[in-house]
C-alpha cells in the first residue's frame, strides 16, 4: 500500500493499513440495507481512493463529508486521512443556515456528498467520487504524524461553534489508550449507532474499533427498536444516555419472551459505555437490572478526546463518577484559590489526546489553555482512590444562589426522582435578589402537568434538598432543547427565561 514519508509518518495511517493484513476476517457491515465489506477490501479500496486524491492536490485540504453512515462514509473518511487531507464531517440534519456557517468556517476545497445533500453544500464546490477510479493516480504519500487530520466542531452552546483541529497523533494517541483500557480487539463486534460528525462516533466509536481490527455493525441513524434486534450479534455497544433511556423504556414495552432475549442479549455484551452526558444513577440501576451490569461511564470532550474511564472490570465502576485518567493522561484539579487539590476544584487536563488548537482562532485556543493545560470548564472532585466525580460546568452547572454555590446536576438527580417529571434540566438565571435564580427546566409525563408545576414540585423538594437548593419556580416544556449528542442546552434554556423575564417587566 501507500508509501510513507521517512520523517515523523502518520502512526495512524500505519496502523490502519496494517488493519488490512492482520484482521482478515473482520467486516464493516450496514444493519440497515445489508451491505457489508471485509475491512482489508475496505482498507485497500480506502487507500487506492486516497491517490485519486492526492493526484487532485488535496493533502492538507479541507474536505467536508456529508453522507450517510455505512460503507461509503467509512471509504471517504478513511481515503481522506490516508490522503493527508483534512476531513470534516458535516451534521446530517443540520439546518441550511448552520451548514453554511460551517462550510464557510471550514473553507473547504472539496467534498464527499450523496445527491440528498448536495443540494445543501455551497455551489461551486467540488463533490468528489466515493469509489477509487481505477486508472494512473499518483503514490499516496501519507502524512506527517503532527499533520491536521479532522476538524469536529463544538456545539456551539457559548457562542457559534469553533472547529476543532485533531492531529494524526491525536488520533493515534486517543484510540490506542481506548484499545488498551477497554481490551478492544479482532474478537469484538461494535454496533455503532452514534452519529458521525462527534467525537463520540466518529473517534471513540468507529476508528478505536477500527484499528482494532474489530468488526462494525452501523446503523444509519439510532433506533431503539434497531438496537435490541441487533444486540445479540454484538460484544460493544457506545450510547448517550438519551440512547439508554429510549432502549430501555422499548425494552419495558416487549412481551415478557422478548424482554427476556433482549435481557439476556445485553447481559451477554462485553463493554457498554455511555457518554457525552452524565449518566442519571437511575438509568444506570434501570440498566443494571436488564443486563447485571452497569455501564462504564467515561468523561471526553472534542478537544481533549476521552480522558477518563470507569474500569473495564464492572467491580471497580462508581455509580455517579466517571473513572481515573487513561494511562496517556494527567489531570490538575485547581481551586479558586489556584492551589492543585481534590477539588472541588476546575478540571485541566494535558496528554496527547489533546487537540492542536480551533481551527483559524488563534485567540480562543491561547484562552482555552493555562501553562500548556486545557481548560475543560468543568469542575471536579477526586475520591482517595483517584476517581473523579464531574459537578458540573463552571459557566452553567456551578450556580451561585443566595450566596451559596451549588451543583445543578446534584439537584437534577434529586429532581429525576420526581415522579410526575419526564426529563429535567436545571439552570441559574441572573436574579437581583439570588445571584442565580434556580430554575428546573421540565417536561411532565402525560397526564402529570398538574403535579409537575412549581407548587407541587417544591412541597416535595423541600424535603430532600437544603433550602436553597431547591428551585424557585418549574419551567414546563413540551421538550427540552438538544444537540445531536443529546446534551441539554442549557444556553437556549437560560436565554429562553431571560427573553420571558424581560417581557413581564
Amino acid at each position: 500500500m501507500g508509501e510513507v514519508t521517512p520523517e515523523g509518518r502518520s502512526p495512524l495511517c500505519e496502523r490502519l493499513l496494517s488493519v488490512a493484513l492482520s484482521a482478515p476476517t473482520s467486516a464493516l457491515c450496514e444493519t440497515v440495507g445489508g451491505g457489508s465489506i471485509q475491512l482489508s477490501q475496505l482498507l485497500r479500496e480506502a487507500e487506492l481512493l486516497a491517490r485519486d486524491l492526492t493526484s487532485r492536490g488535496l493533502a492538507g485540504e479541507r474536505v467536508l463529508i456529508m453522507l450517510d453512515p455505512g460503507i461509503e462514509w467509512a471509504r471517504a473518511f478513511l481515503a481522506t486521512l490516508l490522503a493527508g487531507a483534512v476531513a470534516v464531517p458535516l451534521p446530517l440534519s443540520a439546518p441550511a443556515v448552520e451548514l453554511a456557517y460551517l462550510a464557510s468556517d471550514s473553507r473547504p476545497r472539496a467534498s464527499f456528498a450523496s445527491d440528498s445533500y448536495r443540494e445543501r453544500l455551497p455551489r461551486g464546490l467540488e463533490v468528489l467520487a466515493t469509489t477509487p477510479r481505477g486508472g494512473d493516480s499518483a503514490a499516496c504519500t501519507l502524512p506527517a504524524a503532527t499533520c491536521p487530520a479532522l476538524i469536529l466542531y463544538t456545539s456551539g452552546t457559548t457562542g457559534r461553534p469553533k472547529g476543532a483541529l485533531i492531529t494524526h497523533q491525536n488520533l493515534f494517541s486517543q484510540t490506542s489508550a481506548l484499545c488498551e483500557a477497554w481490551g478492544l480487539s479482532r474478537s469484538d463486534v461494535l454496533l455503532h449507532a452514534l452519529p458521525l460528525h462527534h467525537l463520540h462516533g466518529v473517534v471513540v466509536a468507529f476508528l478505536s474499533a477500527l484499528t482494532a481490527g474489530a468488526s462494525i455493525r452501523m446503523l444509519a441513524k439510532f433506533d431503539a427498536d434497531v438496537v435490541l434486534r441487533e444486540l445479540d450479534a454484538a460484544t460493544v455497544f457506545m450510547a448517550v444516555p438519551t440512547m439508554i433511556q429510549r432502549i430501555l423504556d422499548r425494552a419495558d414495552a416487549l412481551a415478557s419472551d422478548e424482554q427476556a432475549r433482549c435481557s439476556a442479549a445485553a447481559g451477554a455484551l462485553r463493554l457498554v459505555t455511555s457518554g457525552s452526558a452524565a449518566l442519571p444513577l437511575r438509568l444506570s440501576e434501570r440498566w443494571r437490572k436488564l443486563a447485571g451490569a452497569i455501564p462504564l461511564e467515561r468523561y471526553g470532550m472534542t478537544e481533549i478526546g476521552i480522558a477518563l474511564s470507569n474500569s473495564l472490570d464492572v467491580r471497580g465502576r462508581k455509580p455517579g463518577f466517571v473513572g481515573s485518567p487513561l494511562a496517556t493522561v494527567e489531570i490538575r484539579i485547581v481551586g479558586d484559590d489556584g492551589v492543585d487539590g481534590d477539588g472541588p476544584g476546575e478540571l485541566l487536563v494535558g496528554g496527547p489526546s489533546v487537540f492542536a488548537g480551533y481551527f483559524d482562532r488563534p485567540d480562543a485556543t491561547r484562552e482555552s489553555f493555562r501553562d500548556g493545560w486545557f481548560i475543560t470548564g468543568d469542575v471536579a472532585i477526586r475520591d482517595a482512590a483517584g476517581n473523579v466525580r464531574l459537578l458540573g460546568r463552571k459557566s452553567a452547572d456551578i450556580l451561585k444562589t443566595g450566596g451559596e454555590k451549588v451543583s445543578a446536576l446534584e439537584i437534577e438527580e434529586v429532581l429525576r426522582e420526581y415522579e410526575p417529571f419526564a426529563e429535567v434540566a436545571v439552570v441559574g438565571v441572573p436574579d437581583a435578589e439570588w445571584g442565580d435564580r434556580v430554575v428546573a427546566c421540565v417536561v411532565a409525563r402525560a397526564g402529570a402537568e398538574a403535579a409537575a408545576a412549581t407548587a407541587p414540585m417544591r412541597a416535595w423538594a423541600k424535603q430532600q434538598l437544603a433550602p436553597y437548593k431547591v428551585p424557585r419556580e418549574v419551567l414546563l416544556l413540551p421538550e427540552l432543547p438538544k444537540n445531536a449528542m443529546g446534551k441539554v442546552q442549557k444556553g437556549v434554556l437560560v436565554a429562553m427565561l431571560g427573553k420571558r423575564d424581560a417581557a413581564s417587566d
